[in-house]
């Protein structure tokens, strides 16, 4: 039952092995020197009752894009996409509730569908009434969620591996995590998260001892233990296609071939479902590519949005 429940929740993020093993890295010393964990241009928000990390870049009047994190990660995982596109866009990144320094929400929104709809709310805080949405992973999945449910304000889509389909025992009902990786959770040790990435990371040289050392430091911020626990409580895989049909967004869908969190057939299967959604796969990555080929990803971001920029946007 534990192997099962976890590879279901890997298709968040994180691979089974790491909770079976952090207890035997309980004890090891920290990998790294601490990180700088606040970025000069980031603001503590309160949005809709939570506080909130947001980061905003680029030309106050520019079309505005809003790029979503993957579970247990950061705004940081989409570094080099906002460098790149904070030039003639307004990228807008925010820790999801419950993770990073935005800290646990009190009123506990984290079923998937909460999740998109928070999206919603960062946009009323921030003045937007239509956006380009991107996202990885959990990210990515509240972002075609909110596409479905409010179309009217999303002009674009980009996801990257993004959570949908059910698959190894996560369906239409929740699972409990068991017990050791909610220990891991709750408890995270820089050794155990670096097991963990190696699941996540197609190119192992992308598990860098600054990387391990920002992911266990967020993990650490008080609260989001708990509040990666009750997500899993409150996440649950429905068959997707009757919602990703009704997306009219354009839409490109980026994945990784070697993603071993969720398999790139769920890729296939959701740009054969989203009408018109272009899927482009990449050799030699795993499940961030917005981290592990930040050029070409970025390349083909740019060239979707050129398309579509006289239009949607």
């Amino acid at each position: 039952m534990f192997k099962k429940t976890a590879f279901a929740l890997g298709a968040l993020l994180i691979a089974a092995g790491a909770a079976a093993g952090v207890v035997f890295w309980r004890a090891q010393p920290s990998l790294t020197p601490a990180v700088s964990l606040q970025g000069a241009s980031d603001r503590m928000m309160m949005i809709a009752g939570a506080k909130v990390r947001v980061r905003i870049e680029g030309p106050e009047n520019a079309p505005p894009i809003i790029l979503l994190h993957g579970f247990i990660y950061s705004l940081e995982s989409f570094d080099a996409w906002a460098s790149g596109l904070a030039g003639d866009y307004r990228v807008i990144r925010f820790d999801l509730l419950g993770h990073g320094l935005s800290g646990p929400d009190p009123q506990k929104r984290y079923s998937p569908q909460e999740r998109a709809e928070f999206i919603g709310e960062v946009m009323d805080a921030l003045h937007i009434d239509r956006a380009v949405i991107g996202g990885n992973s959990l990210g990515g999945l509240a972002a075609w969620r909110f596409a479905a449910t409010s179309p009217e304000r999303v002009s674009a889509l980009i996801l990257v591996s993004p959570g949908g389909y059910p698959g190894n025992g996560v369906a239409d009902t929740p699972l409990s995590p068991p017990a050791p990786f909610a220990f891991f959770l709750r408890n995270p040790t820089e050794a155990g998260v670096a097991l963990t990435l190696q699941g996540v990371y197609a190119d192992k040289s992308q598990i860098t001892p600054e990387r391990i050392s920002r992911v266990t430091a967020m993990m650490r911020q008080p609260g989001n233990g708990d509040a990666y626990v009750e997500s899993i409580e409150e996440f649950s895989l429905p068959d997707p296609e009757p919602m990703l049909r009704s997306i009219t967004a354009p839409t490109l869908i980026l994945w990784g071939a070697d993603d071993k969190v969720i398999p790139v057939d769920h890729g296939r299967r959701m740009a054969e479902a989203i009408s018109g959604a272009e899927l482009i796969v990449y050799d030699g990555v795993g499940h961030v590519a917005q981290e592990e080929a930040p050029e070409r990803s970025l390349g083909d971001v740019r060239k979707f949005l050129d398309r579509i920029e006289g239009g949607a946007l």
